[in-house]
């Protein structure tokens, strides 16, 4: 039985491979937040490297004041004055825990360096808290109860402006880290060799978290709430109304068809988004606008004269087309 304190020449390797993985971390972003508005088709980004600042800092800054959120200046941040030795710092131990082979060195590691990761992200949520909540009294735009705290990962709605937060290289090369780290111990621990009912379990764990981490899924329109994002009309009839989901999360809603289709032609971007529409027959029920079968006729008469309604089948297709004396098309007609 082994019995020896030595990692094997995989784990040595695995470890290199995360301080080299760290050291790169230092010199690019780690973290952005995207935000986007009509009045910014190219959007504005705000790019969180290891001691500074990056991206549209002045023109961010400058709608903050109006809102009354603080500037943002890297001096005022300790955090990037010790961010690039404490990442410095790991990626030595993991070499010197590479070449020096000491399992009880890699346990170290690695628990370091998962209590550090839970700090930081603890620390970035209280710096998103306080510049979204501590707000100046006297701003020039003042809404009642509103704060403007970013998301701390994923998408949130601020007023006009959806932002999206996310790793950016240096942060996905700092996970990586952690998954090797996390593999070497695994591997000196011959966790596959022990245990194939645990390896079982947390494969189908590891399973339910990646599809619970898949594409976000259309969201319940509000009847006589939610507002076309295109001709800006309040949604008012179900069986016409669809959305676009893009990929950082956001959606966009629509109260008829052509609006749907008039976004994503006046913007370039929004092509690779996905788009749903509702059933006409089961109001509130979504279908994938390219698996759906339409029907155009002046008697199908949706909210901004589109005419044209969405069914999930073929067959009810046939059926209402018989008694709209429609014309039957598809998605991609409907975008030329």
């Amino acid at each position: 039985m082994k019995t020896t304190t030595s990692i094997s020449s995989l784990s040595r390797v695995l470890l290199i491979l995360a301080g080299i993985f760290l050291t790169v971390s230092i010199f690019v972003p780690i973290w952005r937040i995207d935000l986007d508005a009509p009045q910014y088709p190219e959007g504005l980004r705000l790019l969180i490297h290891s001691d500074k600042l990056g991206g549209n800092v002045e023109i961010i800054n400058g709608l903050n004041h109006y809102i009354g959120m603080k500037t943002l200046h890297a001096e005022e941040f300790i955090e990037f004055t010790v961010l690039p030795y404490i990442i410095g710092f790991f990626a030595l131990f993991s070499l010197i825990t590479a070449f020096s082979g000491k399992t009880r060195l890699l346990y170290i590691l690695f628990t370091m360096f998962v209590l550090f990761g839970i700090v930081a992200m603890v620390d970035f949520y209280r710096w998103e808290y306080d510049y979204g909540h501590n707000l100046d009294p006297n701003a020039a735009i003042i809404v009642p109860g509103m704060a403007y705290q970013p998301p701390l990962i994923g998408f949130k709605q601020l007023l006009n402006f959806g932002a999206y937060s996310v790793p950016d290289i240096g942060g996905w090369l700092f996970i990586a880290s952690g998954l090797l780290m996390a593999f070497a111990i695994v591997k000196e621990k011959n966790f596959f060799r022990k245990s194939r009912k645990t390896v079982t379990t947390l494969s189908f764990i590891g399973l339910l978290f990646f599809v619970s981490c898949g594409p976000a899924q259309p969201e319940a329109i509000k009847l006589n709430t939610d507002a076309c994002h295109f001709c800006k009309m309040t949604i008012s009839d179900l069986r016409f109304a669809s959305e676009l989901l893009t990929s950082k999360g956001r959606i966009y809603k629509f109260d008829d068809i052509s609006c749907l289709l008039n976004f994503m032609k006046d913007d370039s971007k929004m092509r690779s988004a996905k788009p749903y529409v509702i059933a006409y027959n089961e109001p509130g029920k979504f279908i994938e606008a390219e698996k759906a079968h339409y029907l155009h006729a002046e008697v199908i008469a949706s909210p901004m004269g589109g005419n044209t309604a969405a069914f999930t089948d073929a067959s009810v297709a046939g059926d209402y087309q018989q008694r709209f004396n429609a014309r039957a098309t598809n998605w991609q007609e409907l975008q030329k």
